[in-house]
């Protein structure tokens, strides 16, 4: 019985045994021998087996998406192979474009480079022509091959933190590898936006961990590699919509750590411009988790003094929210005087630009709710002595809009105003400041002469009182400076007290 069953058991081919043996062999030979010589025998056959498994597989990753697919030589053209071979060619370069070039030997290195961009060149000539055809394991290689080549660590910052203006005037950095990483992301950007590209198996692929290394890379210091980049993560989040909340997820975890830890960050302009178009697209009305993002990532990117590098495109993205809901006017309002500066003058130019913006969409109802503590903020620009604030603060009177918002709101706003314009016409240095306070005081009084006087016997009264406080602590003082300049005589006939003796013996 127990030999019958022994029989239906299989048996160890010989093949496999004399492979086997060999290579037990063949490393007892090379163990034994000092100069290697023995162990070519193993060699040559590890190496034909080798070449039946490059057949089968030609290391895309994963592996056993290859299953099958005949391996072509990459130096081929795309002119001289068939139609049903192009594909088999069209990862064949791929892979070769995934290999290192040789840095110890420049001679050899430089041929490499050569070779490698020759290859990149014909793949974005064969995809832009559009007869290219990606299956799933174009797709793996096309993946592999960008994740290989644009996805690195950029070295440690040098530059200080400095300010806006500081920061406009900086050279920008240049990768001198540009031209290479130009192929591959004009190659990748033509694979994301091809029409007949399959967004189901390619999101296997183009997954969250390769966003986030995506992402990774708006940290490049060449605006060029983030300009692309800007243009390729808009086309992924278009294509791939399962993907969307994760893109919006990951960017506001980017902007989390620059506002509240590193307040370093090369991308932010490109990323806000992404979220531009974005936040356009949104449907009305606005979900919560979009209003979130309002609050906790786009108001708080006020806060960082290199706030001018992107405020062109906050300004947009904070618009955008406004248009799609006017009530959302007020949070940003309020944020804005949160983080108004007080000793950063261009700073401070940008948010009064950014208050007219948001004032011309303001309904009535929401500009009653800020009105007083926005015009506080107003009046303090209009006393600046930077001329610069001043003026553009003067400038608000010149809106249409925000006139007749004023006009409508008078009888709160002009008794916040008067005492500044007031204060300007007395005491300010500058000349076109003065000019456009007089303006100013003018314009009030034709909108409402009965109010502009009464603002003025308030403010004469308000400063008579003060004087008459003034007055009262000069008094007070000369008392206690009067009552003060006795006791140093009478301290005189105090005799001074003797220093204190130990009475215990040591």
């Amino acid at each position: 019985m127990i030999k019958q069953i022994l029989r239906k058991l299989p048996r160890k081919s010989q093949k496999s045994d004399s492979l086997d043996s060999a290579g037990n062999d063949s490393d007892n030979h090379a163990s034994n021998s000092d100069d290697g010589v023995q162990c070519t025998n193993f060699g040559n056959k590890i190496s034909s087996r080798l070449r039946v498994v490059k057949r089968v597989s030609s290391a895309v990753f994963p592996a056993s998406i290859m299953a099958g697919v005949e391996a072509v030589e990459p130096n081929l053209s795309f002119n001289n192979v068939s139609n049903p071979q192009k594909p088999n060619l069209f990862i064949s370069k791929l892979n070769l474009c995934c290999e290192a070039c040789n840095s110890s030997d420049p001679d050899k290195g430089t041929a490499e480079q050569d070779l490698k961009h020759r290859t990149l060149v014909e793949l974005v000539d064969f995809v832009s022509s559009g007869s290219a055809k990606f299956n799933e394991a174009a797709i793996a290689a096309m993946c592999k091959m960008c994740a290989i080549n644009l996805f690195r660590v950029f070295p440690p910052k040098y530059r200080s933190n400095t300010a806006s203006g500081e920061a406009d005037d900086e050279e920008p950095m240049f990768d001198p590898a540009w031209s290479s990483l130009q192929l591959v992301y004009d190659l990748f950007l033509q694979f994301i936006s091809y029409s007949s590209l399959d967004a189901k198996v390619a999101k296997k692929y183009i997954d969250q961990p390769f966003i986030l290394r995506l992402l990774d890379l708006f940290e490049s210091e060449d605006p060029r590699e983030r300009d692309c980049l800007k243009t390729i993560l808009h086309r992924i989040y278009g294509k791939f919509t399962v993907h969307r909340p994760f893109v919006r997820k990951a960017v506001s975890n980017i902007i989390y750590t620059f506002v509240f830890e590193t307040e370093r960050h090369n991308g932010i302009a490109e990323l806000l411009e992404i979220f531009g178009s974005i936040i356009s697209g949104f449907a009305v009305p606005l979900k919560e988790e979009h209003k979130m993002f309002l609050c906790r990532v786009l108001i708080p990117l006020h806060k960082p003094k290199s706030v001018g590098v992107y405020h062109q495109q906050l300004t947009y993205c904070v618009v955008q929210f406004i248009d799609k809901d006017p009530k959302l006017a007020n949070s940003v309002i309020t944020g804005l005087l949160k983080y108004w500066p007080v000793t950063n003058s261009q700073k401070e130019l940008m948010f009064i630009s950014e208050s007219e913006e948001i004032l011309e969409m303001i309904s009535m109802t929401e500009f009653q709710k800020i009105m007083v503590p926005l015009f506080q903020r107003i009046a303090c620009c209009l006393n600046s002595f930077h001329y610069q604030v001043a003026e553009r603060a003067h400038m608000l009177w010149n809106n249409e809009h925000v006139l007749n918002l004023i006009k409508h709101n008078r009888q709160v706003i002009f008794p916040l105003i008067f005492p500044a314009l007031e204060r300007n016409s007395r005491n300010h240095w500058h000349q076109t400041v003065l000019n456009l306070t007089k303006n100013t005081r003018k314009m009030l009084s034709e909108i409402d002469d009965e109010l502009t006087l009464a603002c003025e016997r308030k403010l004469e009264e308000e400063n008579s009182q003060s004087n008459e406080a003034s007055e009262k602590r000069k008094l007070t003082w000369e008392r206690l400076e009067l009552a003060a300049g006795f006791e140093p005589a009478a301290a005189n006939l105090v005799p001074p007290l003797k220093p204190a003796t130990c009475s215990v013996a040591c």
